[in-house]
């Protein structure tokens, strides 16, 4: 698939209009900059989502397979972080599940998904006051961006419990309607502290910090009502995939070990990611990282105690790493997101079917050799099958 700067500019115009809020859409300079060389260019969010892409780099697993890597780019929004990656600035990013299928088919970006960067890692949050979904009932709620797994589960919970979900407007609400807006991860906590809104639904490690602070508790963890969920994955140019195979393959090697090293390291994880390490790839502090990659056992027995935990057996961790992207997930979100409302054109989504999507939209071909090489799903803790059955609450 070929794109000219026309589309790109496009694009990217698209890309903007999607948020009403202009402080998310930042101009990346040298837009027209294509990136034409082998070397690694890797862009992320402060966020544990970005955290096999990082340890890689910290442990020079990236160098290891031989490739020439620059220090990873922090960027401050989805906004931001997509339009470089459409700019050619960078060239591997962690990027929401959802906002690829938008991306890939909503504005025909030239992305493909190769693998999975982790799962669960994200929580509902709300006032101490609240107890229940049904308590967010003329609230509001907000959500990082509109094609996120978190504007999917959220919306989800909201039907379960009989709730209308109103995304403009400042009309007052009803007791069974909740509006939610798009925020910025880090305003959140203020936002919620200040009693702007009732709660947010966003990745770690904001809902733990909000816990630490003592200005929200968690409701529900997403990986609680979705079995096991991809959250953010790994997106790649595809044709990067097709000109340079080897190069990719290298790449997702380097991934997925890490992601095999995290399940093993956890506490050695969250002092790689916090502000105080080497590299300051995140501006959290150890404490904070540590309750989400590495929680205390009484810590899940309280969250199953309070009901905030509601499928203990399922055993789904706080945020947990396998980098197989299995196709029955992404055909159950495209059927999530054509039940999802959004105030943006969304025409695209009535037309997807879930598993052409899957077939198109995901390149496994080099993460299944990634995983074989370290002796297959096993290795994480998986049966050895290619796919499996989604359970969602």
């Amino acid at each position: 698939m070929s794109f000219s700067t026309r589309h790109r500019r496009r694009d990217l115009l698209k890309l903007a209009a999607l948020f009403s809020t202009s402080s998310l859409f930042t101009p990346w300079s040298g837009l027209h900059a294509q990136a034409k060389d082998d070397v690694l260019r890797i862009g992320y969010l402060p966020i544990t989502d970005a955290t096999p892409l990082l340890v890689a780099h910290a442990l020079g697993f990236y160098e290891a397979e031989g490739l020439e890597v620059a220090p990873p780019v922090m960027l401050r929004s989805w906004a931001q972080l997509l339009e470089a990656f459409l700019a050619g600035q960078v060239n591997v990013v962690h990027l929401l599940s959802p906002m690829t299928i938008w991306a890939r088919y909503g504005s025909r970006a030239p992305l493909k998904v190769v693998a999975w960067n982790h799962m669960s890692g994200s929580a509902l949050t709300v006032a101490p006051t609240i107890q229940s979904i049904t308590e967010l009932g003329g609230k509001t709620v907000a959500i990082p961006f509109t094609y996120s797994i978190h504007n999917v589960v959220l919306q989800h919970l909201l039907r379960q419990h009989h709730l209308e979900v109103v995304l403009s407007g400042r009309a007052p609400l009803t007791n069974n309607q909740v509006r939610l807006v798009v925020m910025a991860p880090s305003d959140m906590i203020p936002a919620l502290a200040a009693k702007q809104i009732a709660g947010f639904i966003v990745a770690e490690p904001f809902n733990a910090q909000a816990e630490l602070l003592g200005v929200g508790k968690i409701l529900r963890f997403t990986g609680d009502v979705w079995k096991n969920h991809a959250c953010c994955v790994v997106a790649m140019q595809e044709q990067d995939l097709h000109q340079r195979p080897e190069w990719s393959q290298k790449v997702v090697n380097a991934l997925v070990k890490a992601q095999h090293w995290i399940l093993t390291h956890r506490e050695e994880t969250a002092r790689l990611l916090a502000t105080t390490a080497k590299h300051r790839y995140t501006p959290h502090t150890e404490a904070t990282l540590r309750k989400v990659l590495a929680p205390q056992s009484q810590e899940q027995q309280h969250y199953e105690q309070q009901g905030i935990i509601q499928h203990p057996t399922w055993q789904d961790q706080r945020i947990a790493f396998q980098p197989y992207p299995y196709p029955s997930y992404t055909v159950t979100l495209v059927e999530q997101l054509q039940k999802m409302q959004v105030d943006t054109q969304n025409t695209f989504l009535k037309q997807l079917n879930g598993p052409q999507v899957a077939t198109d939209l995901v390149d496994d071909r080099f993460v299944k050799q990634a995983i074989n090489d370290l002796g297959g799903l096993r290795a994480f803790g998986l049966d050895d099958a290619w796919e499996r059955t989604e359970w969602i609450a």
